[in-house]
């Protein structure tokens, strides 16, 4: 089994609604924000490679939305989606499943382009596209919060293909790879854990979307249920620190993985890897 970083490039969210009610003074200590209290993002996806299947999780922003759109989120950085595939090695008629976290443009505007034709076109036309059943629906009938995140060109042409694969409960959806079901960022929020020779690996996605956020009460206010937000988190990190789970960052610019303790002030960073730090030291390499 193969593990690969894939950048698709950055954006820019306000620190306040990145961290929610905890105050400034606490968090740029831990977290860097611009003249405008502006906070830099990835969109780091995760591409498993297990010989048989190509999995890629989450795909990034894409390029669909409007120029005013993108403006409000300030998207920078040179990597993009198929430039980071490629360099990779791969194409995007090898990836045989999309795992969608959700569905936040952020996370899916990659699935779906726009040809020459102004046509849209499902970008991994050979792969299933996986999204939990109550983000589905959440996405078909968005409640007023997040109807604002949702797109319909980000996935009406993946349903309408017939590639859409609706996960009910927390599985094992294939060799290698399971999925837990959340609530509190977004209903049907899935964290993908990668079962690999080397160990377990979580793409945290918007569960713990930079490493400051590991402590519990530092929950975003994109959440839409923070309190099961907190709780949710607290009952992953104690697994975490039991099977020394390590976790793949989606969002933090700055930090990759890292493995957690607990200490006298809660849980904390054990260690921090980049991706191919992790996979060398666990492979004995």
């Amino acid at each position: 089994m193969k593990l690969v970083k894939i950048e698709t490039g950055n954006f820019m969210a306000d620190g306040g609604a990145l961290f929610g009610v905890i105050p400034k003074v606490m968090w740029e200590e831990k977290y860097p924000a611009d003249e405008d209290n502006y906070c830099n993002l990835a969109m780091r996806c995760l591409l498993v490679d297990t010989g048989e299947r190509k999995v890629l999780i989450d795909t990034g922003a894409g390029a669909k939305q409007s120029a005013k759109f993108f403006s409000w989120h300030r998207l920078n950085g040179e990597a993009s989606l198929l430039n980071s595939l490629t360099s990779a090695g791969y194409k995007p008629s090898d990836i045989t499943d999309v795992i969608l976290t959700h569905l936040h443009w952020d996370h899916c505007g990659g699935c779906v382009y726009y040809d020459e034709q102004d046509e849209p076109k499902v970008r991994f036309d050979n792969a299933n596209h996986w999204v939990s059943e109550a983000q589905w629906q959440n996405y078909v009938a968005p409640n007023s919060r997040e109807g604002v995140v949702y797109f319909p060109d980000n996935m009406q042409p993946i349903f309408e293909a017939g590639l859409l694969k609706v996960v009910q409960k927390d599985a094992m959806i294939m060799d290698h790879i399971e999925v837990r079901i959340l609530n509190g960022h977004t209903q049907g929020n899935m964290l993908p854990i990668i079962h690999s020779p080397q160990g377990l690996v979580a793409f945290m996605g918007d569960v713990i979307p930079v490493l400051p956020s590991i402590r519990l009460p530092w929950v975003s206010a994109y959440d839409t249920m923070p309190i099961e937000s907190i709780k949710e988190k607290q009952m992953f990190l104690k697994e975490a620190v039991e099977k020394g789970i390590c976790l793949f960052f989606e969002h933090d610019c700055y930090n990759e993985c890292a493995t957690v303790a607990m200490g006298s002030k809660g849980f904390g960073v054990d260690k921090l890897f980049t991706l191919n730090e992790w996979s060398n030291l666990n492979s004995g390499v």
